[in-house]
């Protein structure tokens, strides 16, 4: 049945927009650098991971350069001198690979969930690539996931800390411990908000 409220436009047809509605609509493709910028941010954190990860390969071959690269990265001290590749230097190396590679997550989803929800539809639906959580994504959703990609990231930085905790004070170490935890109940409370936000969508999950 065809629509005859002349209040609204004709059904299946979009009325264009007014000059300023329009140009204050196209003002979100000023978001587009800033997306770009966090690709080039995404790139240097490739080569960073390259960097450290040839490091921990040449440690593990008896490069003593390259053992006391990555000593420096980590941060890690003791009273005698590291000669050798040992378990606490690769654990903490290790915790620091992986949280480049939450990081580099959580890039992806602000690039990705940012760009479709803010910007413009990129039309994946039915690409194989397409990523299980963009076909319903919105700024709720994201939300919520950069809160738990934020948690983990503050927990393996916890973690290297606890590992490493012979060089902190018993300051930093509350102090870390206090903001991992108000990380936690933040993303609760914006859990708990959102679902009492949309509480139709919430039940059906």
């Amino acid at each position: 049945m065809s629509n005859t409220d002349p209040l609204l436009p004709p059904t299946g047809k979009t009325s264009p927009l007014r000059p300023l509605p329009n140009l204050i609509f196209a003002s979100r493709w000023l978001q587009l650098p800033l997306y770009l910028g966090l690709i080039v941010a995404q790139g240097v954190y490739v080569v960073h991971f390259l960097v450290e990860l040839l490091h921990l390969v040449e440690a593990a071959f008896g490069s003593k350069d390259a053992l006391e690269a990555l000593v420096t990265s980590i941060g890690y001290k003791t009273t005698a001198p590291v000669v050798s590749l040992n378990e606490t230097v690769i654990m903490l190396v290790v915790l620091a690979l992986i949280d480049v590679v939450m990081i580099s997550n959580l890039l992806i989803m602000v690039i990705v969930g940012g760009y479709e929800t803010f910007v413009s539809r990129m039309n994946l639906e039915g690409h194989r690539d397409q990523p299980e959580w963009l076909s319903h994504v919105n700024a709720s959703v994201l939300k919520v996931k950069l809160a738990t990609a934020i948690i983990g990231i503050s927990s393996i930085h916890l973690l290297k800390t606890f590992i490493n905790a012979d060089n902190y004070t018993d300051r930093v170490l509350i102090a870390q411990t206090a903001i991992h935890i108000t990380f936690l109940l933040s993303a609760m409370a914006i859990a708990v908000t959102d679902r009492l936000m949309s509480p139709g969508p919430a039940a059906d999950h």
